[in-house]
Formats: C-alpha cells, structure tokens, sequence
C-alpha cells in the first residue's frame, strides 16, 4: 500500500516511520533541508530517539519536495502540518490542513485523507462541506515530545474518527487502525471508532485533562511554598491514593510545549455557547503561576542582594521538560519575559542553540562561565551540572523527572 504523509514534525515523522515498516511511505515536506535529512536516515527534529530508528532500521521511506509524487496513487493522505493557535481569531490557523486538501482533489481525488493534525471540535465536518469531500478521517495523535516514536510504538489506544457510520467510512477506518497496529510493537490495543466530531473532542479533553493535573500540582506548590510547607511531602502523601496516582505531579513552572497551551485555549473557545468554569481556570492557572514564579524570583533576588540595583540571572536550560530537547512555548520563556520587563538582565545556557543570541537574550554556552556570572539560576528541570552550585538554584523540579 502506498501511503503519503504531509509534514515531518514530531507527528509526521513518528507516523511514517511506524507505517514504513509494512508500506511504502512518502512523507512530502516543503523544507529541502528537511527532506534530505530523512533520505539520509537523519532525524530533521532535534530527538535523539527518531535519530537512532531512521539509522538502524530499514524502512520503506522517501521524503520527497514533490507533492505530485507523494500524493499520486496513494491510498491513504495523513496531514500532519502544523496547526498553530490563533489568538486573535480564538481557534487554530488550520489553513495548511485546507491548502494541502485543496491540492490532494487536484492531484489524488480517489486517495482518502487522514487528519492528524490537530483541529478544533467539529472541524472535520465542516471541511467536508466545504470541499465537497467524504473520504475523510479523523485520527488524533497522543504523544508527548521527546517521546512521539515510542508512544507510537507502544500506544495508549488509537482513535479514529469517521464522517458517517455506514459499511465503507467504518471499513476504512478499521484498515487505518490496522495499519497503525500493524506498526505498533504493543499488540493489546484498544481501538475506538466514534464519530469525527467525538474523536476531535476527545484529543482536546484528553490534553486539557493532562493541563488541568499540571496546574493543579503548580498550585498545590504554589500553596507550599507561600505557607513555608514542604511540597514535596504534601504530593507524596496525596498521591499514594491509587485514585489520584503517582503520576505527572511534579511541579514546574507551568505547562508548555506545543500542545497544551493551545489545546487548552482551543477547547475553551469551544466552549463559547456552553456553561463552564473549569476550562478557563485551567488556561488562567497557568498565567498565575508563570507570574508567582517571577515574583518568588524577585522576591529571591532582594532578599539575597538588598543592596544590589541591578541583577544578573541565568536560564539553565529553554527546554520544557527531562528528556526533550523542544523548546516551543515552554513556559520558562514566559518567565523570562516577565523577568526582563522587571529590568533584570537574563543570560541563556542552552547548548542546542549555536549562536550567541535567542531573541533579545545572549547565550553563554560555557557552563562554569555561565555560572560563575549569574546572581541566581533558575532551572525549569535540575541536572547534575548544576550541582557544583546548588546554592545559586531555583527550581521546583521536586522529582527530577518528567
């Protein structure tokens, strides 16, 4: 089966490596760069995990800047570009899913598309309309960064979403969700068929819970650290309930990354027309405590330096979480702003960024010199490299992981 993929992100890629196992795969992207990468067993993505599969895996794949070539006899389409949240507009920029359907009716009418791409609750439906198109399903993704190939590997569950649920919309999903199994190491999965518009609600829930846990822990710190308690008493203790579980608890300076901030604005402007409070306490929560963070810094910085005017503290680290090397929308960027409004100059260590600048921030890429210059290292996760110096750290990394 010939199968072309549109976008070599975290999703695309993860996708086509799962599905070049058993079919010949095609993942079309406009990023030259990108595209030889992948034809080179490379990772175009900074994941060291993707690296080593694409070097040590044979695998039916072509990355390719032709769309003509990817697109023509395929049986299946997965859109995996990006889908941006709009704030001014209050829904995602989903105008690459619309441009590369615009091109797959011009090219492979016959071809049916899978949305991956991550899109507001009832979006499917509505693009049906508009273009005139019932080949088309809804399959939602459920990886975390740094970990997209894995939990493709060994999935949570797959989800697909049909138009209607007459004999050949549900037969195509279930070839889709086999093809997906097919490529899955883990075998015991379960595999739901809903409707397009229930699949796109249950990837925005889905994620908004996961932000809802987060800001709830971010609280609870928050609550610790203005009592003077030990926080990570109180979340040991509360968690060992098997209801609430030992698990994605430990404490941050608020959620990030390319998911769950605009997820959760997503949902919440769906809700437009429902009653709720939930949801927009969730986005509001983690506004708070990006803005407690900086305060509890400042407040830091003129107990330990009363006399001083200026200050001098490094960002160890602009990635979101142990174990990814993404940096989008983590939330340490947000502190960072807030900082240097404050009219406290921020000096980066990150030593995936090569050049001297990030924005308006310099790098210093020396580790000692890095921190031999700060008045204080604030550290959205603690490493081992900073334990020469523990007594200019601020992290509420309690667990050291996730």
């Amino acid at each position: 089966m010939k199968i072309a993929i549109v976008g070599t992100g975290y999703v695309g890629l993860s996708n086509a490596i799962i599905l070049a196992q058993n079919n010949f795969v095609f993942a079309y992207d406009i990023v030259a760069e990108k595209v030889n990468l992948i034809n080179n067993k490379k990772s175009p993505i900074i994941d060291k995990e993707i690296s080593e599969y694409l070097e040590n895996h044979y695998l039916n794949l072509v990355a390719t800047t032709n769309k003509e070539y990817a697109y023509v006899n395929a049986d299946y389409i997965v859109i995996a570009t990006p889908t941006n949240y709009d704030p001014n507009t209050n829904k995602f920029d989903t105008s690459s899913v619309e441009e590369t359907i615009k091109d797959i009716k011009r090219i492979n009418p016959q071809a049916w598309i899978v949305i991956k791409s991550t899109v507001g609750v009832g979006y499917t439906n509505i693009i049906s309309k508009k273009f005139d198109i019932s080949r088309l399903l809804f399959s939602p993704e459920f990886l975390r960064e740094g970990k997209a190939l894995y939990d493709n590997l060994y999935p949570s569950r797959i989800v697909i979403g049909v138009l209607e649920k007459n004999e050949e919309h549900l037969k195509k999903a279930k070839e889709f969700a086999n093809l997906l199994l097919e490529g899955a190491l883990k075998k015991d999965i379960n595999i739901h068929i809903v409707g397009s518009t229930e699949a796109e609600a249950v990837k925005l829930f889905s994620n908004t819970f996961l932000a809802l846990r987060v800001a709830y822990f971010n609280e609870l710190d928050t609550f610790a650290l203005k009592k003077k308690i030990n926080s990570c008493e109180v979340i040991k203790a509360v968690c060992d309930d098997p209801r609430i579980g030992n698990f994605y608890n430990n404490p941050s300076f608020g959620y990030g990354g390319y998911c769950l901030p605009k997820d959760t604005k997503e949902l919440k402007a769906n809700f437009n027309d429902v009653p709720q409070n939930l949801i927009s306490a969730i986005v509001e929560s983690n506004e708070t405590r990006k803005q407690f963070i900086c305060d509890e810094i400042i407040r830091i910085l003129n107990d330990k330096y009363p006399n001083k005017k200026r200050f001098n503290v490094g960002i160890f680290r602009l990635t979101m979480k142990t174990g990814s090397d993404n940096f989008r929308e983590s939330s340490i960027q947000s502190v960072m702003r807030k900082l240097s409004e404050n009219k406290i100059d921020i000096i980066i260590y990150e030593p995936s960024i090569l050049n001297n600048k990030y924005d308006i921030w310099n790098i210093n890429n020396n580790i000692e010199d890095f921190k031999k210059h700060c008045d204080l290292i604030i550290a959205n996760r603690n490493s081992d490299e900073l334990s020469n110096c523990c007594e200019k750290v601020f992290t509420r990394d309690i667990f050291e992981r996730d």
